[in-house]
């Protein structure tokens, strides 16, 4: 926790806003996508989402193949806690479902399916999307694959099993427009994870770290990722890691206020 405290404090003194920013790529997703204020038709679709999982009581087993939840700790968990306490935000939900519709993004990625918060906010901003989503918990992807169901969700295929198995697997010869890393929270798996994944990129998919202030671990994973030769940008959101390989972009790092 003092860690994460000490960095939030180093990113507030270090961040910025549109205004500081010399990227005309950078500076237009900011405005048009990071400080969008309009409220969008399925911001209500998800809160239904969210409502319906926050008002189921009942217990599943966890099973943890990464670094687990700060905030949970026991092995069975109320369905209502993990969405309450280790689901996406509102905030950032949308902003997520936003990304995803301002970068056209069909064919997408979730390493880290969880109770489907996140899975459900990409799928919302764009229908007509493919989703791969990868859970590692049996239970809790079953949770997730009912809830889809009931919610007539289409176009997501949930896979379970270890990342380490199941990455390779989904991946194949395919290219992704984006891919959000919201599983394991660990330094060497995220790292695995992200070059794995870069054989699976287009001039313009972009990539979502979540948390990448988990851990000094999780920073030093963040850090690799974004001094990559591949990467061209980077953006430091605190909650999130965002970067882009557009080849017609210099290379520069932001960290940037939302």
């Amino acid at each position: 926790m003092l860690f994460q405290i000490q960095s939030y404090i180093a990113f507030l003194i270090k961040s910025k806003n549109q205004h500081s920013v010399h990227s005309p790529f950078v500076y237009k997703l900011i405005t048009d996508c990071f400080y969008d204020k309009k409220s969008k038709e399925w911001y209500a679709d998800f809160d239904s989402y969210k409502k319906y999982l926050l008002a189921n009581k009942s217990e599943i087993e966890i099973t943890d193949f990464g670094a687990g939840s700060k905030n949970l700790k026991d092995k069975k968990r109320k369905i209502s806690d993990i969405a309450k306490k280790a689901g996406i935000s509102e905030k950032r939900a949308r902003l997520l479902g936003r990304l995803v519709g301002y970068f056209k993004c069909n064919q997408i990625l979730e390493i880290g399916t969880s109770l489907g918060l996140a899975t459900a906010s990409m799928y919302l901003a764009n229908p007509n999307a493919t989703i791969l989503t990868l859970e590692g918990c049996e239970n809790t992807a079953a949770m997730a694959k009912k809830s889809f169901v009931n919610f007539k969700y289409e176009s997501i295929d949930v896979k379970i099993g270890n990342f380490n198995t199941t990455l390779p697997e989904v991946l194949g010869n395919k290219k992704f427009d984006l891919i959000f890393f919201d599983g394991n929270h660990q330094k060497q798996a995220t790292i695995n994870y992200f070059e794995q994944c870069l054989n699976h990129i287009h001039n313009n998919s972009i990539f979502i770290f979540d948390d990448i202030y988990w851990s000094k671990g999780m920073l030093l994973a963040w850090n690799y990722i974004k001094n990559h030769p591949k990467v061209t940008v980077s953006i430091d959101t605190f909650y999130w890691g965002i970067v882009s390989f557009r080849k017609e972009q210099p290379k520069q790092h932001f960290t940037i206020r939302i």
